[in-house]
């Protein structure tokens, strides 16, 4: 029905503000910057609720953290001569490795030092120093042929993919051979982050990780900047998902590897888990059991931009959860870039904002019934925009390596506060207060 002239409603001022805030938002949201602070230090570790480091090889007690990294990036020469990886998308997926450096000419004492402060006087910045690439798998599509029946991939790229891959398994067990936790610590970034802020971010995570295991950042061809960018890296991120799922197998055959940690942020969290239903549902179809072929312990969704009606018909109807050891998704109902995602869509509700009162009594009975789940509400400073918490906020990021490091449930070292399981609360105060 159309309404007449007389009874149209009067068009606010707030009612334009608040798609203009947000669209403001999303122009200054993601990372171009070659620099970055490093991230606070988490609570878990200043106030020595946890030991930071363990034995670590002397390769690394450095100021210099070694990041492995897998990306579909087109390469690119930066405007300071420098090579890098711009947001325009690869048929080839290259692996390499970017040399970070913490401070400068800090020794390994002040690096420790510094990691344990809590309100450090000072800046202690992290830049890439170097990006080393060391192969590159051949372009996608593979090309195929008739053969018995049946449509496969031709011999010679088949011989080339398996060079590759035998390359790509000697530069990780290289890298496992430093560690005594044979384990890889995968990150999936969301929208426009660009690959040295990928890096950057990771190297942190990694570093408050206790350097154990092998940090990687799969990067894909986020990064486009501005409105238009929001859509081109939505399509970049459907792009991305057979690479990640190649890269996925890759690690599944490495003997060495023990098991896999994957923490997603914002529309990463659409790659990993489009990645991960089609190889569960591969597994499956073929009698296998997805955690005993991936071997992925933990997965962590943060800040995850993933509609709700969505993701509850595409994960839950097939179930991928139960693909894992545990999944836990961090969520704040302040978050802006998230608020940004649900207005352009127009969806009912986003996962990153989601809270116990959005959920239906039948819904979360369905949700209840995913044991391995724990969703986690933060109440409290979100960083950037309130999307980039997870490591910008002391009390999350502790909690988040109580996840991943430690295998931790909600209530065991993990001071939550209990809503309604599987739905948890966090405080800024985390770990300050507890005994």
């Amino acid at each position: 029905m159309r309404l007449s002239a007389s009874k149209k409603r009067p068009v606010s001022a707030v009612h334009w503000l608040r798609p203009l805030a947000l669209v403001c938002t999303l122009l200054a949201l993601g990372g171009c910057a070659t620099r970055h602070p490093l991230m606070p230090t988490p609570h878990l570790y200043s106030e020595r609720h946890a030991r930071l480091f363990g034995e670590l090889a002397p390769e690394l007690r450095s100021s210099t953290i070694p990041v492995f990294f897998v990306t579909d990036r087109a390469p690119e020469t930066r405007e300071d001569g420098g090579f890098g990886y711009g947001h325009g998308r690869s048929d080839s997926m290259a692996y390499g490795e970017a040399l970070v450096e913490i401070g400068e000419g800090l020794g390994w004492e002040d690096v420790t030092e510094a990691s344990l402060v809590r309100r450090r006087s000072n800046d202690v910045m992290v830049e890439i120093r170097e990006i080393r690439e060391l192969g590159r798998t051949p372009p996608t599509p593979f090309p195929y042929e008739p053969r018995g029946g049946f449509y496969v991939h031709t011999l010679d790229v088949l011989a080339d993919v398996e060079a590759t891959e035998a390359h790509f398994h000697e530069e990780i067990n290289t890298r496992l051979a430093l560690t005594p936790r044979k384990e890889i610590l995968l990150y999936v970034h969301g929208y426009n982050n660009d690959f040295r802020d990928a890096v950057l971010t990771w190297a942190g995570m990694w570093h408050f990780f206790g350097r154990e295991g092998v940090p990687v950042v799969y990067s894909w061809p986020a990064g486009f900047g501005g409105l238009a960018g929001y859509a081109y890296d939505r399509e970049s991120g459907e792009f991305t998902v057979y690479h990640l799922k190649l890269m996925l197998r890759a690690l599944a055959r490495n003997e060495r590897i023990e098991g896999v940690r994957v923490l997603a942020h914002s529309r990463g969290t659409d790659v990993l888990t489009s990645a991960l239903r089609e190889l569960f549902i591969e597994a499956r179809a073929a009698g296998v059991d997805p955690r005993e072929r991936f071997r992925i312990r933990q997965v962590v969704l943060a800040a995850p931009d993933l509609d709700f009606d969505v993701t509850r018909q595409r994960l839950q109807s097939e179930p991928i959860g139960p693909g894992v050891e545990g999944v836990t998704v961090y969520v704040s109902p302040t978050d802006q870039a998230i608020g940004f995602a649900e207005w352009l869509f127009s969806s009912v509700k986003r996962i990153g904002t989601l809270q116990l009162r959005d959920v239906r009594a039948s819904e979360l009975k369905r949700i209840e019934a995913v044991d391995n789940l724990s969703v986690v509400e933060l109440e409290g400073d979100g960083g950037s925009y309130g999307h980039a918490y997870f490591h910008e906020n002391p009390a999350v990021s502790s909690d988040v390596l109580q996840v991943l490091r430690f295998d931790r449930a909600p209530g065991d070292g993990r001071p939550l506060e209990p809503q309604q399981a599987p739905f948890w609360r966090i405080r800024d105060d985390y770990l300050l207060r507890a005994p």
